[in-house]
């Protein structure tokens, strides 16, 4: 059994050092991390007058992750920390100092997933009110709206198609992530500005494509072309903030949550293939999401036939 009673946490971070150097296996800037990291444990170590390493269990060491944690260091930061502790205390074991490794199940808390800017329904006014007659101008108001509309993912967008758009009803049948396919509702502004397109599209485009969204020479619009009008609509309607396809997906959740405070059924517009197979939400039928849909979208169909 390892004797880690007379070792302090001082000596033992800078025999960790000493060997990491010594191993010449890790950059100058990885040592320079480790040191930095671990120095912060001996601070707080110091400060809770744990002076050995048989002070240092899991309790203590939760007890350091929280306190960065209170000191304001972002999930990142804390993660990076740890991982610094899992590498020193496994250098401890191996090297017989520690019977074993009291970091090995330390968890950082997650980092907060950072969700894109949302636009206020003026900036998405300003965004969708596209002036002209030019094809391109049907298209790009045609796009936008739909993608504002419905809350269409960006491939969702690219892979629209006139077959599965219900125009009597304002309903569109949507392939997502991993095959799985939604009904979601279209707007009457979407669906104007959709019947336009359609006018003008069988003029711009050659041939007879399935898709909603084409070049002139009628090949489906990719991914990276829709971004990249949407980014330059963005610029030409005045508004002073890119914009890009998911920016319009999260502002379209977003107004609707905001008026109907209805979580559930912006998740399952969406689409969210880990909530929408969730149990709880199996009572949410379409007419339901409809409905709340009408009360709620700044652009909605407002009557279903």
């Amino acid at each position: 059994m390892a004797d880690s009673t007379g070792d302090s946490v001082g000596s033992a971070i800078d025999s960790f050092l000493a060997d990491c150097s010594a191993r010449g296996r890790l950059a100058r800037a990885s040592i320079s991390a480790y040191r930095r990291d671990l120095k912060r444990l001996q601070t707080w170590c110091a400060r809770h007058e744990i002076e050995t390493l048989d002070g240092l269990d899991a309790t203590a060491l939760r007890g350091f992750a929280a306190s960065m944690g209170r000191a304001g260091l972002d999930p990142h930061s804390i993660q990076r920390h740890l991982s610094a502790l899992r590498k020193f205390f496994r250098y401890l074991v191996d090297h017989g100092r520690m019977d074993a490794n009291p970091a090995a199940d330390l968890k950082a808390p997650r980092a907060r997933r950072k969700l894109p800017r949302t636009l206020d329904p003026d900036q998405v006014l300003q965004l969708l009110e596209i002036k002209g007659d030019a094809p391109l101008d049907a298209r790009d108001r045609a796009m936008l709206e739909l993608c504002y509309s419905s809350g269409l993912r960006v491939s969702e967008l690219a892979d629209a198609r006139w077959d599965r758009l219900d125009r009597a009803q304002g309903l569109l049948r949507v392939i997502g992530k991993g095959d799985k396919e939604r009904i979601v509702p279209v707007g009457r502004h979407a669906l104007a500005a959709l019947e336009e397109w359609r006018r003008v599209a069988a003029t711009f485009s050659r041939g007879d494509s399935r898709y909603m969204f084409t070049t002139a020479k009628g090949t489906p619009l990719g991914i990276r072309a829709i971004q990249k009008r949407i980014g330059e609509r963005a610029v030409s309607q005045g508004l002073d903030q890119h914009v890009h396809p998911h920016q319009l997906r999260h502002s379209f959740a977003s107004h609707i949550l905001e008026s109907s405070g209805d979580l559930r059924a912006v998740q399952e517009l969406l689409g969210h293939a880990n909530l929408s197979t969730t149990q709880i939400y199996t009572h949410l039928d379409f007419a339901h999401l409809a409905e709340v849909y009408d009360k709620t979208h700044p652009r909605a169909k407002k009557s279903r036939g």
